[in-house]
């Protein structure tokens, strides 16, 4: 593919990645000013690919994965990332994977959504769906722990040129996190 966009120009083509994409990640973690409101939210730009990832409630294991360029909607992921021997009727996620057609999907698959909302626009969240996605939250949680783990500990921060390659370093990344995961079970069993 680069050969073709940079012809005559072979180092160009090998140093250029043409998998990634550009997007904006707006916000993050903020404080609240004293007298109640918000501060302007940063728009950040990020160049790059995005893992997404199925776990286990139950042992925190990852059971499925998925790379994507940076820009790729996180709800068009859902089904790859869906393990059909998971036995759980529940499926948790941020409100990034809510669609009509992913809610139709589990439906089907007589799968028991438990996605986050969005808030309203223009409108402040209700109090019953904030409460919702509080609970949903708590157990929402293993999954940001798996990425938290993956940056903190493995120092992950992919640079590589192409798809095929971050995927192969996200796949040893979540093999690492599982086998760490793995000797953590084995001791607690082992402990009692």
């Amino acid at each position: 593919m680069a050969q073709q966009i940079w012809r005559g120009k072979p180092n160009k083509a090998h140093q250029e990645d043409v998998d990634a994409r550009w997007t904006i990640k707006i916000g993050g973690k903020f404080c609240y000013r004293p007298d109640g409101t918000p501060p302007p939210q940063i728009a950040t730009p990020v160049f790059g690919y995005k893992s997404h990832i199925s776990v286990d409630q139950r042992f925190g294991l990852i059971r499925k994965a998925a790379v994507t360029s940076a820009a790729d909607s996180d709800g068009r992921q859902l089904r790859r990332v869906m393990d059909n021997a998971n036995i759980a009727g529940d499926v948790w996620a941020d409100s990034a994977y809510r669609s009509s057609k992913n809610e139709a999907w589990l439906k089907a698959n007589m799968l028991k959504s438990r996605i986050h909302r969005r808030k309203p626009k223009g409108r402040p969240m209700p109090e019953h769906m904030s409460r919702a996605n509080a609970a949903k939250s708590a157990i929402r949680a293993h999954i940001k722990h798996v990425f938290a783990h993956q940056k903190n500990r493995y120092g992950l921060f992919i640079h590589t040129i192409g798809i095929a390659r971050a995927q192969a370093k996200l796949t040893l990344a979540n093999l690492a996190y599982n086998f760490v995961r793995l000797i953590f079970h084995q001791r607690c069993a082992t402990m009692g």
